[in-house]
């Protein structure tokens, strides 16, 4: 029996949601919890039956990103900001997931997953959170997606990521 690491797959580990994946925005920790749920239902699906929900979560995902965009673009961020570029970057590596899976790589999502399963509490962390703060600073209402006071945002004044570490 073959008991090499590219014949046996472990049990992905999940990613729980927790306070520390909490942005300070509730509508974009609404949808972060979603996405969080997705990956883990990704990552208990077998292989054979998650190219459907992967697809979904693709969807979700570029969703959650454009959400994001237009609030970064609505408060004073460049449209080809770096935060922006990052979710581009993502998109684009989930997207060719999808041709390698269907090529035969039938592993190639859980090892995606569990990718995202590690970068996200970090992109959390920082360049959302710093958004949240953002939005919060301008007077962004998320759920309405509108300005309190449009004067004060100078469009397109910001290329940074929006991190708190980041202008």
């Amino acid at each position: 029996m073959d008991t090499s690491a590219s014949t046996l797959t472990a049990p992905a580990a999940n990613l729980e949601w927790s306070d520390s994946l909490c942005t300070g925005d509730a509508r974009m920790d609404d949808t972060h919890q979603e996405f969080v749920s997705m990956l883990n239902e990704l990552l208990a699906t077998p292989p054979a039956r998650q190219l459907p929900l992967y697809r979904a979560f693709i969807d979700h995902t570029v969703e959650h990103f454009a959400q994001e965009e237009r609030w970064m673009v609505a408060t004073g961020f460049a449209p080809d900001n770096c935060h922006a570029s990052h979710h581009a970057t993502i998109l684009e590596t989930m997207r060719a997931v999808v041709d390698h899976f269907e090529q035969g790589d039938t592993d190639i999502i859980n090892r995606l997953a569990e990718a995202l399963a590690e970068w996200f509490p970090q992109h959390a962390a920082s360049m959302d959170a710093g958004l949240a703060l953002h939005l919060k600073e301008v007077g962004f209402d998320t759920r309405t997606e509108t300005l309190a006071d449009p004067g004060k945002v100078r469009p397109a004044s910001m290329s940074g990521c929006g991190s708190v570490t980041c202008s």
